[in-house]
């Protein structure tokens, strides 16, 4: 209804109220939003003819009666539904309606209706998602919508300003970013901008206070970027809230720039982006506080400027997150430094923690290569040499930089290094730290250390990061910088090493843990109390243990601060409690003192009582052993003796008193016994390949003199409590202490003639009577405490003797193992004697606790032990049988069938016995219970796999395992006496090689174990053990995956391995190498295994030749499946390794080979595999042995040539390879009989190849032919045998034809290239394939000259050190010559790739918005100006806006895009773009035929509202955290699409305005598609839902 007809209406209807009448609706009823509409243009015509009382009150009645129910049934329905399109038309006519109202009742109407809608506001201050509301509540959209229209009539009420003020404010900070985005713009902004002068001053001011208070930067970031046209207006400043003076500004926008989320992010650039234009027009601001995070100098201007470009152009493109898009704007960080660093006068231009911003938001980035390049270039910055800045960096480094360094990644080895050199990075930490702490100022480098050692405490760190760390503060210059709490954190540092799995590199990490402490801690506030407590945490079988460099250096630490330690703290009435008159004690009192107090313990002690915390006897065993080196270096050895002895005496008196004094407490022996125990543990000294001998060692002879003066007296006293006494529960564990100090005792002290024979003749029958008289005791009816637990110790107790026995500590026909007969009477290998049960006592009547006692509950692990104790004393027994040749097969089937029972029964890691049983009994019983055995193995099998995550059991388990499955006897079962058996163990063989694939060092066991087998070392190999030998050939498949080994690990399983051998490489200088026994779990070793293995290997040994020629068949089946299953392979790849490490093995094997083999089955293999596409390493080891075979067999020289004739069409280049047989033609030529007629041959097949069209081939062809005609000999003997010179002038024209041709090569680019690298080539120039066949040039020379990534190289250390190598003449180990490893790199066929040459740019182009343009006065009117109208065609009523985007190619683009689809209009920045060639190439005219608006950047703001007010969905394309995914979003009819920048995406202040954002699904790895794509992509999307049937024709 147009305002003409309303007129007309009003002008025949003089009764204005009967015409509302008759336009309202009835409350039950839902009316059009024509209907709404038609009453508010009455209203309006009514306000502009005449405003009456009666009017008035019945236009109230409208709002109140009318208006406001049918809000609250919009409200009711949006509660359950949400307010969808006609809700919210409806909604909007309302709104409407209200606005032509209120003009005609004035400000207290409104200003009653505000009071009833901001409830909305405040109730939603607790919601989430959909505001709640109560019943007659306006709903929170409603609500919006209302105070949207209610509030530019308010501006005159302070008061109700402010109370809405601060309801938008709590609205905002709680809701959905979606309508907290609504509340700011509908509310928030329509409030500040109805206000003026100092009204609107003062809210601004209360708003950013309110801001201030958040805690969430992303939620304050969003309300700042909305009111940014308001904080920083385009004219001047005055008055208004500046936030420039604000500090919490400049750290809200800090925090937005680093923050998680890219949305939070872009608002922070924008604001700073303001912040800084707005410094440029109007001058700085004057500081609002004391912390100056954000300066303007005019006079600086121009700097100023310039940084804040980079800075933001820095900012804007770490968002890529590609490193080929960052790394060339990297260059503009140095800029920055410097402007940050500034002048030697005055404060820097430019706050540090800006710069900081950008390396945080560097270590956040999703891409690891970027965090590297921001790791490595904050290294780099010499800004740090400065104190202040050091200093003002120190938060930052110990803070998110160590966090950045906690990423494993960050340490693998660069391109350029080698396997076992520091990784780049890691050399970097050690110099940044030096350098760091060096600029600190003195009296602050104490506690920034402390902190970043409490960083390194406060979680857990993978080894690799921690063990680069560590190593880097122990290189800090010696400084007291760490007190007691120091040696604290250092301590919870190694409780993170404590749970790593990699045993080498926690010992390493200790190791420069340690010398740091030695370096950094003040002794002058340090007690000796807290140096023993902190280093009894380093282990003595992984770090700290006598006779390495650490501890040495440790000793000599001692001694340089001897008497400097701080006094310790005490009771002085303590016993042995006293101090020397100045109140500090040296190391030597201070360990008599301690040994004292240790020994001292109350008269009366229970009996039951528990075994002593052994850490007090850790660490004074270490003490006790310092103070002994440090005597030995201070005073010698003679000096010394008597000072041990002095120091030991209260320990030895003790000892002396053990079997004599019935009354001393148990506490107190217990005590005495857990120090010798340590003592005699930690007393062996480990120096690596220079480690002394007993008699070398001082203390260790010293200290074993004076143990033997009361070995006596301890083995009587032990003998005694042993054979009975102990019946508690606790005392298990302390027998678990008497038997390890027995079994210490007998191996330390066997060879001392009179020890053993008192062990022999008394010790052991004694224990074995004992043990005996117990376990043949009747069994109780009612099992108690103090019956069973003496069974369980006497069990321990035999387990003990027969694994000593075993060791030969007793001789063979002594009393003591002739005691050690009775258990085959007590166990009779019957199966009621197997797996006897500890009984769990029950409980008594006087006590009815003792089931829930504390001690009863670990009773199955006592149970357990029991078991696995009997199974110890039935292999000692099975063992001792077998090798007197006693043994009974039908005995062996029962014990093997009760031992299967028993892995079911016992833990995982108590099975050792068993497995130890089995490998015995197995072999015996294979064939008669082949089922049973397959049974066992299967069983054991399932227990190894089950113990792979446990690698404290995982590798003893293993290891048994494999004696027990691939054992001698198991080994040699051939497949027609037990072929389920010998099934199974291939079953297993092959799941055992595939975990290796995983578990790096699996298949190190197996291999090591068949190859001791196979071919034992020593006497044995010698004396030939065919019959051992054999079984070789059964198992041929394990020795061929050998050969062919080299698991391809993780990146990260890569990077274990990298820095465990860069560790083993420091040798004695880390003492990790010294105190962890190396257990070969390195990935070549299975192929250096075998490698030794077929060296060894005798040509004339018939058995030997058999195996090698299975091998060699094997080998070259596998090399033809590859070459079938994949004729083009790419480097690196597993089929190239496993093809080059086939040929590596055949060339190892060639002179080995019978000749008939050779000549009549692998040559024609040989030729077969040149002819495949080959990768230059494998190319080149096949033309090795193809010269070598030659030249062995120099009749075969006619299948040579017979190569030559094959078709060349499927040659190609593989005729390169035989052209490449022929550049050594100097060494077959000696060796043939017809050498004209080769010669003369040679030349003939060359030339023909000098013709090819492959430029390849002519360069090969070439070479050959220069070297072919350069053999003076042959060449001679030709003239001679032809009649003279002349008689081949026609073929030396030819020939010199061809060769000026190469010469003419010079001068034409590329081919001038190649054919000098061509002949510089190592394995045309320098390589002698006879002069240098070795090891050495198989397995490390040629792969590291044929690109081969560096693990395929084998070094000869590991040949040497790894396994038992026997070179001969005809396998040499170490290459004679060095010109072979010193000569160039491969050349390469195809020409590089010129870009791969490129350097990195020097600059990039800026796409940034200029900041003027973008800061504009957001106030000129929409200018739309429409194309022609389409014909014939059908409009959709989606509106593409792209003023954000400025190529003229992608508009054009979507230009044409838009006019295809029919979208109702194209909105640009600028109509100019239409006349522009780059446009118009893309668009083809259609620009014609589809309407375009224009509307600038600037004015988009307005131009959005607008169309939300016209009922449009504001959508963008970006990714957020609440973004839909394009495939599940439903388009609404009316779309307007919002197009983001090339490079910026939609500004901040835009995003706000969205309605929705839609992100595009990828799955690739680059992480954007060209505005164009994206675009059409939803456009089409857009189409596809809404197309209407097609036009008609």
């Amino acid at each position: 209804m147009s305002s003409v007809a309303i007129a007309a209406v009003l002008s025949r209807c003089p009764d204005v109220v009967r015409v509302l009448e008759s336009l309202c609706w009835t409350p039950d009823t839902w009316p059009e939003p024509e209907q709404i509409e038609a009453l508010k243009l009455l209203i309006d015509g009514v306000g502009a003819s005449e405003n009456g009382e009666q009017v008035l009150s019945k236009v109230k009645a409208v709002i109140l009666e009318q208006c406001l129910p049918l809000l609250v049934k919009i409200s009711a329905s949006a509660a359950t539904g949400g307010v969808g399109r006609s809700q919210r038309s409806t909604t909007d006519a309302v709104c409407g309606l209200l606005a032509s109202c209120l003009a005609l009742c004035g400000a207290d109407v409104a200003r009653e209706l505000a009071l009833l809608t901001m409830p909305a506001l405040a109730q939603c201050e607790d919601a989430d998602g959909a505001a709640a509301h109560a019943q007659d509540q306006l709903h929170l959209d409603v609500a919006v919508e209302v105070l949207a229209v209610l509030l530019p009539r308010l501006s005159s009420d302070a008061q109700l300003t402010l109370t809405c003020l601060s309801c938008a404010l709590s609205a905002v900070k709680v809701l959905p970013e979606p309508r907290a985005a609504k509340v700011l713009l509908r509310v928030l902004l329509t409030l500040l901008n109805a206000s003026r002068g100092e009204r609107r001053d003062d809210a601004l001011r209360r708003a950013w206070r309110e801001l201030c208070r958040w805690r969430a930067p992303a939620r304050a970031l969003l309300c700042l970027t909305a009111l940014s046209d308001l904080y920083f207006p385009a004219s001047s400043p005055g008055v208004r809230a500046d936030l420039r003076g604000s500090p919490a500004f400049w750290t809200t926008v800090q925090a937005g720039l680093t923050h998680g989320d890219n949305v939070a992010r872009k608002r922070a650039q924008y604001l700073l982006r303001r912040a800084v234009a707005q410094n440029q027009q109007f001058g700085p601001c004057p500081p609002g506080g004391d912390d100056c995070y954000f300066r303007w100098v005019p006079s600086e201007e121009e700097t100023l400027r310039l940084f804040w470009e980079d800075y933001l152009l820095v900012m804007e493109t770490l968002e890529e997150n590609q490193i080929h898009v960052i790394r060339p704007v990297l260059n503009r960080l140095d800029t920055l430094v410097i402007t940050t660093a500034g002048g030697d006068e005055g404060p820097a231009l430019v706050h540090p923690s800006w710069l900081l911003c950008a390396y945080q938001r560097m270590f956040r980035s999703e891409n690891q290569a970027v965090v590297k390049e921001g790791v490595r270039h904050l290294m780099e910055l010499n800004l740090l040499q400065q104190p202040s800045f050091a200093l003002a960096y120190a938060q930052f480094i110990v803070g998110p930089f160590m966090d950045s360094l906690a990423d494993s990644s960050l340490f693998h080895r660069s391109p350029s290094q080698k396997i076992g050199e520091c990784p780049e990075v890691g050399l970097k930490i050690q110099e940044f730290m030096v350098t760091f702490f060096g600029s600190l100022p003195q009296e602050c480098r104490g506690a920034v250390l402390m902190q970043l050692l409490q960083r390194l405490g406060s979680h857990h760190w993978c080894a690799v990061p921690l063990l680069f760390l560590a190593q880097a503060l122990a290189r800090l210059p010696t400084r007291p910088l760490l007190g007691p709490p120091g040696l604290h954190a250092l301590r919870e540092v190694l409780c993170c090493t404590m749970i790593t799995h990699q045993v080498l590199l926690r010992g390493a990490a200790q190791c420069f843990l340690l010398h740091s402490a030695l370096c950094l801690t003040d002794v002058s506030i340090v007690t000796l109390d807290e140096i023993f407590g902190f280093l009894v945490h380093f282990r003595s079988d992984e770090s700290l243990c006598r006779g390495t460099v650490l501890w040495d250096q440790l000793c000599q630490w001692l001694l340089e601060n001897e008497g400097k330690f701080a006094p310790t703290v005490g009771n002085p009435d303590a016993p042995g409690r006293h101090q020397t008159e100045t109140g500090i004690i040296n190391v030597r009192t201070y360990v008599q003192q301690r040994l004292e107090v240790f020994l001292v313990a109350p008269a009366m002690t229970d009996q039951a009582d528990s075994l002593p915390d052994p850490g007090e006897a850790e660490v004074l065993a270490r003490a006790i052993l310092l103070s002994a080196d440090m005597d030995v270096t201070r005073l010698g050895e003679e000096e010394a003796a008597g000072r041990l002895e002095t120091l030991l005496r209260p320990l030895l008196e003790v000892l002396r008193r053990l079997s004599t004094n019935v009354y001393l407490p148990v506490c107190k022996s217990d005590r005495s016994l857990q120090l010798l125990l340590r003592l005699l543990q930690l007393q062996r000294r480990r120096g690596g390949l220079g480690a002394e001998t007993e008699n070398d060692d001082w203390v260790e002879a010293a200290m074993k003199t004076l143990v033997l003066q009361t070995v006596e007296e301890v083995q009587e006293f032990l003998a005694r409590r042993l054979s009975g006494e102990l019946q508690e529960v606790c005392d298990v564990e302390r027998a678990g202490l008497y038997l390890s100090l027995l079994r210490e005792a007998l191996l330390r002290f066997s060879h001392v003639e009179w020890y053993r024979c008192s062990v022999q003749d008394r010790l052991v029958p004694r224990l074995i009577q004992a043990c005996r008289s117990i376990l043949t005791e009747p069994t109780e009816q009612i099992p108690t405490v103090q019956g069973q637990v003496p069974r369980a110790v006497a069990m321990a107790v035999l387990s003990l003797l027969c694994e000593v026995a075993e060791g030969g500590v007793l001789e063979p026909q002594s009393e003591a193992m002739l005691s050690l007969g009775f258990l085959s009477d007590y166990f009779h290998l019957s199966p009621e004697h197997f797996n006897q049960p500890l009984v769990k006592p029950a409980a008594q009547q006087s006590d009815s606790t003792v089931d829930d006692s504390p001690f009863l509950r670990d009773w199955g692990r006592i149970a357990a032990h029991f078991i696995r104790d009997q199974w110890t004393c039935l292999g000692f027994l099975q063992r001792s049988a077998a090798h007197s040749g006693s043994q009974q097969a039908s005995k062996a089937c029962v014990a093997l069938q009760a031992a299967v029972e028993a892995l079911g029964l016992l833990p995982s890691d108590l099975v050792l016995p068993l497995l130890d049983f089995m490998a015995s009994v197995l072999p015996q019983v294979a064939v008669c219970e082949e089922f049973l055995c397959v049974e066992a193995v299967t069983a054991s099998w399932k227990v190894v796999l089950g113990l792979s995550g446990n690698a404290r059991d995982f590798w003893s388990t293993l290891q048994s395992f494999v004696q027990v499955a691939f054992g001698r006897g198991a080994l040699e079962l051939r497949e027609e006496e037990a072929p389920n058996l010998t099934k199974s163990l291939h079953k297993i063989a092959g799941e055992l090689i595939e975990l290796g694939q995983a578990k790096m060092g699996v298949f190190n066991v197996l291999i090591r174990q068949c190859c001791c087998i196979w071919l034992p070392s020593g006497s044995e190999s010698e004396s030939g053990a065919d019959g051992h030998f054999s079984s070789a050939m059964s198992h041929l498949d394990i020795l061929t995956e050998a050969c062919l080994y080299g698991p391809v690990f993780r990146r990260d399983q890569r990077l274990i391995q990298e820095v465990q051998t860069y560790v083993e490489q420091l040798g004695e200088a880390c003492a990790a190498n010294s105190a962890v026994s190396s257990d070969n779990r390195d990935e070549q070793f299975p192929r250096v295994c075998a490698v030794a293995f077929l060296s060894r290997l005798q040509p004339h040994n018939h058995l030997h030749q058999t195996l090698m020629e299975a091998l060699l068949l094997r080998l070259l089946e596998k090399d033809q499946e590859i070459a079938k299953s994949k004729v083009r392979y790419y480097s690196n790849s597993l089929q190239h390794r496993v093809k080059n490490r086939v040929w590596q093995t055949v060339l190892l094997l060639l002179p080995k080979l019978r000749t008939e083999f050779v000549v009549g089955t692998v040559l024609g293999r040989v030729f077969e595999a040149a002819f495949c596409s080959n990768q230059a390493s494998v190319k080149y080891l096949i033309e090795w042995a193809m010269v070598l075979i030659l030249y062995n067999n120099p009749s075969c020289m006619e299948q040579l040539w017979e190569c030559f004739s094959v078709d060349q069409e499927k040659t190609k280049t593989s005729v390169c390879t035989f052209l490449s047989v022929l550049v050594h033609m100097n060494i077959l030529l000696p060796k043939v009989q017809d050498k004209v007629g080769q010669w003369s041959r040679a030349l003939e097949v060359i030339l023909q190849s000098c013709f090819s069209h492959n430029f390849s081939v002519r360069l090969y062809a070439l070479l050959a032919l220069k070297k072919v005609w350069s053999l003076e000999g042959a060449r001679s003997a030709a003239e001679e045998a032809l009649g003279g010179s002349s008689a081949i002038g026609g073929l030396a024209t030819v020939v010199q034809a061809c060769l000026h041709q190469a010469d003419v090569m010079q001068n034409s680019g590329n081919a001038m290239k190649n054919w000098l690298r061509i002949q510089a080539h190592f394995f045309f120039s320098v390589f002698h394939p006879l002069r240098d066949y070795s090891v050495e040039t198989i397995f490390y020379t040629f792969p590291s000259l044929s690109e081969l990534s560096d693990d395929e190289w084998i070094p000869l250390w590991k040949f040497e050190r790894m396994v038992e190598f026997s070179p001969n003449p005809q396998l040499p180990l170490r290459n004679p010559g060095q010109d072979l490893i010193q000569a160039c790199g491969v050349w390469i066929q195809q020409d590089r790739d010129d870009l791969e040459q490129e350097e990195r740019w020097a600059e990039v182009q800026k796409k940034i918005m200029p900041w003027n343009l973008s800061i504009q006065e957001q106030e000129p009117l929409l200018a739309a100006q429409q194309r022609s109208q389409r014909l014939g065609k059908m409009n959709t009523a989606l509106l593409v806006v792209a003023s954000l985007i400025d190529k003229p190619t992608n508009l054009g683009g979507l230009c044409r895009t838009c006019e295809i689809f029919g979208a109702s209009a194209l909105v640009l920045d600028s109509l100019r773009h239409v006349g522009d060639k780059h446009f118009q190439a893309l668009s083809v005219s259609s620009e014609l035929w589809l309407p375009m608006l224009e509307v600038k950047p600037v004015e988009l703001v307005d131009f959005l509202q607008l169309k939300k007010r016209e009922g449009y969905c504001i959508i963008g394309v970006e990714q957020t955290a609440n973004s839909q995914n394009l495939q599940d979003f439903k388009f609404p009819e009316k779309t307007l699409l919002l197009l983001g920048n090339e490079r910026e995406g939609i500004p901040a202040n835009l995003l706000q305005m969205l309605d929705v954002c839609v992100e595009i699904p990828q799955h690739g790895v680059t992480r954007s598609l060209n505005v164009h794509v994206s675009a059409a992509l939803l456009v089409w999307e857009y189409t596809r839902q809404h197309k209407a049937p097609p036009p008609s024709r």
